[in-house]
């Protein structure tokens, strides 16, 4: 029974130390090829989703519907409000113009009595906090 013993753990131990063998030797690095253009597209990816995103500050929707009327609706909006920046943004199937940047409720409900004296569908568009 002993030598059973004996032979069993001399087995399991050699069978382990070759295991232990096998799971270091996969040290190696790996070199990823990759076009230049590729990472100029995401920098302006990155740059289009800072500017378009709601992220934490409010902003107004003036308009909703096709490509033409949402570019006059901000032309028009841009010489009625000097002081209020806004951009055109596409969800599927309509262009929408969000106009301002406000941090606080309180300030965009402000503006927004003012903007539905010259707009009549508006809507106040919340951060994703």
């Amino acid at each position: 029974m002993r030598i059973l013993a004996t032979r069993k753990a001399f087995f399991i131990s050699l069978t382990l130390f070759i295991s232990y063998c096998n799971a270091n030797a996969q040290d190696g690095n790996i070199r990823l090829n990759q076009d230049s253009k590729f990472e100029q597209l995401l920098n302006e990816k990155r740059k289009t989703n800072v500017s378009n995103t709601v992220n934490d500050y409010y902003k107004i929707q003036i308009f909703s519907g096709d490509s033409e009327k949402a570019k006059k609706t901000l032309n028009d909006f841009k010489q009625e409000f000097r002081d209020i920046d806004g951009t055109i943004v596409f969800f599927t199937p309509n262009y929408k113009v969000w106009v301002g940047n406000f941090k606080t409720r309180i300030e965009a409900e402000r503006n927004l009595i003012e903007i539905k004296k010259s707009y009549t569908n508006i809507h106040l568009i919340k951060p994703n906090k």
